[in-house]
């Protein structure tokens, strides 16, 4: 089954005028507040408007959103119709595209923003590979600098931080004062 239009001409019974001397009367009446010559007008002009706006905005409901909008503004600004500068379907047609635009805009500056905080909230996750790279490296100059040490030093610092002795346990463990630990250990850190 077909849909009907949105906006279908003549849906006060009468056929919307086409003829552009008709629509700049009908424009001049619009311009004095007369609703019935809005109506009219409205009849031949928003299936134009509608298509100007879908080809731009492409999603129909927000194309018919636009188009009332559009319309809206032909009602309000019916007076500043000039018929010495265009037709009336000429400047209905332009002001519908450039609204158009305009919501096609609107819409690309809301994404590009959405976008953007979703990048600023995005945590990068947790990278195993790195932080192996990264381990293994640490562990390699940890055991270049052990190599360095004296042998008590590396002693000392091996049971201290590899095997979890406190200072006076590694003291008991080497048979060696603790005043003496201390200083293997502050020497081998340093």
């Amino acid at each position: 089954m077909k849909q009907p239009l949105p906006f279908a001409a003549g849906h006060n019974g009468r056929p919307a005028p086409t003829d552009p001397t008709d629509l700049t009367d009908l424009m001049g009446k619009v311009a004095r507040g007369d609703k019935h010559a809005f109506s009219a007008l409205y009849d031949a002009l928003a299936p134009l408007v509608f298509g100007i706006v879908l080809k731009v905005v492409r999603d129909r409901a927000q194309s018919e959103e636009v188009t009332q909008e559009v319309m809206i503004d032909l009602w309000r600004q019916a007076a500043r119709y000039r018929p010495e500068t265009g037709a009336v379907g000429a400047w209905a047609a332009t002001i519908a595209h450039r609204r158009a635009v305009d919501r096609v805009r609107s819409a690309q500056a809301a994404a590009n923003r959405e976008q953007a905080q979703a990048a600023r909230e995005h945590t990068t996750a947790f990278d195993e590979v790195a932080e192996q790279v990264e381990t293994r490296l640490e562990s390699e100059q940890v055991r270049r600098c052990l190599r360095g040490l004296t042998e008590l030093q590396r002693q000392a610092v091996t049971l201290a931080y590899y095997q979890g002795l406190t200072y006076r346990e590694v003291a008991e463990t080497l048979r060696t004062p603790l005043p003496t630990i201390k200083t293997r250990m502050r020497d081998g850190l340093i």
